[in-house]
């Protein structure tokens, strides 16, 4: 599986703009927060679809003489 992969725009005012893919759900977070330590301040974040999609985390409970184990 790849990593995920950023992409960098700076316009000609010096405004940064910084898309992450391939992190799906709050791990892109991570590397968003990671990027504007580097670039500076945020003044904006817009969250993609990507975000909202399921982090590849599974649950399993299983039901054991009435107890729900995890």
């Amino acid at each position: 599986m790849a990593g995920p992969e950023f992409e960098i725009e700076i316009s000609a005012a010096g405004q940064v703009r910084v898309t992450v893919r391939g992190a799906p759900g709050k791990e892109c977070l991570k590397y968003a927060d990671l990027l504007g330590e580097i670039v500076g301040r945020e003044q904006q974040r817009q969250l993609t679809a990507e975000y909202y999609a399921p982090d590849g985390q599974v649950r399993i409970d299983t039901h054991v003489e009435g107890r729900v184990t995890r």
